[in-house]
């Protein structure tokens, strides 16, 4: 008989009852692009990192559709007592910000923690451990669309699919963690973009994100049925044959990824579902997380996994808050939608922060949340806020972040960024030099250039950094 003939029977009785055929398609899609010289063999191999890191892990805890700085982070006496009246200057020539008038935040806000940073009553949980948070209150994005914004803060570019900034840190540094993938992305519904958010693009697709959406059945075919031993004993002879099927063909990373996946599907059916399975965590904990109340239990559930996979060694995890698309696109019904969002995401945030501090995780675990861009200080209609991208807030903590700080500043009404501006490319940069990676050199060579997160631009924000 042929190898190749050979290696196909055995394909078939190698994964035979328990899905691993199916699981390898899944964590082996085709790449265009060609890995590194002995990369390709194993993708997710540990790999040194430019300088020593602060970070080793990262939870990008994502809320689509815009969160609004001015109700819940950044407060602005002025649109008190302007309430209703004009923007007293002109707002950019875009349609999105042909906007009412000035509209003041119905939510009161007070100082908390030692650092006396202002918070919003909305977010009492966040509140509570605002001196372990950098509050970023002069985050800039190019994009006032959904789907171009939404692509520049995952991806780095708002026009055109790019890796991922997942796909980057895992191609970049590797997992922990050989079965388990690199990079998982928690989304429950779709949303705007959908997988061009947690791509490879043109790095190689073993970098891509493993997706789950139904917390019960987290990835297609992982539970496995039958005899391990046997079906150890048949991969390995299955990896013998596709050795030698290799050996007779140029080097190929699309090849050594397929062969690759068989391993990684077998030791991710031994070891996921463990990792996946919350029912092991103790009733006081899914407690703390809120997964014993309707409106916290979905974004509970999912910032429970995000601990349990970084304790497990997964690089990068990315939770979106979607239960349905863009959730946090408050155009009318802010003063009953947006309380409804905190209250799914406050609390399991709140226990996601302590338990990770409780556990000694927190100082090498990075911690990042919000959107695409924030929302308008100036109304649409009487009870909504229109998308905006020219001052917004975003937080981070653990990691090598300085808390208890707030960073930049919006003008006093909350539309322009005025003080020490943080451009999305800017967070690109400091979060990988947080995992150790120099922006300007964690690069891949496709279509006649090198590409990288931040394109041509980027300053790591030195001054949030722990000294």
């Amino acid at each position: 008989m042929q190898t190749s003939s050979l290696r196909r029977a055995w394909l078939q009785q190698a994964t035979c009852g328990f899905g691993a055929l199916a699981l390898a398609d899944l964590l082996a899609r085709e790449s265009v692009a060609e890995s590194p010289a002995g990369r390709s063999a194993n993708p997710f191999a540990v790999l040194p990192p430019h300088f020593e890191p602060r970070a080793k892990r990262v939870i990008f805890l994502y809320m689509p559709g815009g969160p609004s700085h001015v109700d819940l982070l950044d407060p602005k006496p002025r649109l008190a007592v302007d309430n209703g009246k004009p923007l007293p200057f002109e707002k950019p020539k875009l349609e999105r910000t042909k906007t009412g008038n000035l509209l003041a935040s119905p939510w009161k806000f007070a100082r908390y923690g030692e650092s006396g940073i202002e918070v919003s009553e909305l977010l009492p949980g966040l509140a509570s451990r605002i001196d372990d948070v950098c509050v970023i209150r002069s985050m800039v994005a190019d994009n006032i669309n959904h789907s171009g914004a939404a692509l520049q803060m995952c991806t780095g570019e708002q026009a055109f699919s790019r890796p991922s900034m997942g796909s980057w840190l895992t191609y970049g540094l590797g997992t922990e963690n050989q079965n388990l993938p690199g990079f998982v992305v928690v989304c429950p519904a779709p949303v705007f973009q959908g997988a061009q958010l947690w791509t490879s693009s043109f790095l190689p697709s073993a970098y891509q994100g493993t997706i789950v959406r139904d917390m019960k059945n987290p990835i297609a075919n992982l539970t496995t049925s039958g005899n391990v031993d046997r079906q150890r004993s048949k991969l390995d002879a299955l990896k013998r044959l596709n050795e030698l099927h290799r050996q007779q063909r140029e080097q190929n990373s699309q090849l050594d990824a397929r062969i690759s996946s068989f391993e990684l599907a077998f030791q991710m059916q031994r070891s996921a579902p463990e990792a996946f399975d919350l029912s092991a965590e103790t009733e006081a904990t899914h407690k703390l997380y809120g997964t014993d109340k309707p409106e916290s239990e979905l974004f509970g559930r999912q910032c429970l996994l995000a601990r349990r996979l970084v304790e497990r060694g997964v690089r990068f995890v990315q939770l979106f808050d979607a239960p349905s698309n863009n959730v946090w696109d408050h155009h009318g019904g802010l003063r009953e939608k947006l309380p409804a969002r905190c209250r799914a995401v406050d609390r399991p945030i709140t226990a996601l922060l302590t338990d990770l501090k409780s556990r000694g995780l927190l100082s090498d675990t990075l911690v990042v949340w919000g959107g695409e861009f924030g929302r308008t200080p100036t109304a649409e209609g009487n009870n909504g806020r229109e998308h905006h991208p020219f001052g917004f807030t975003m937080w981070m903590a653990g990691g090598g972040v300085r808390g208890g700080l707030t960073h930049g500043a919006t003008d006093e009404f909350g539309w322009h960024s005025v003080e020490n501006n943080v451009h999305v490319h800017d967070l690109h940069a400091t979060i990988l030099h947080l995992m150790g990676l120099d922006h300007e050199r964690l690069t891949f060579h496709f279509g006649g250039r090198d590409y990288r997160l931040t394109d041509v631009h980027g300053h790591v924000v030195k001054e949030i950094l722990l000294s």
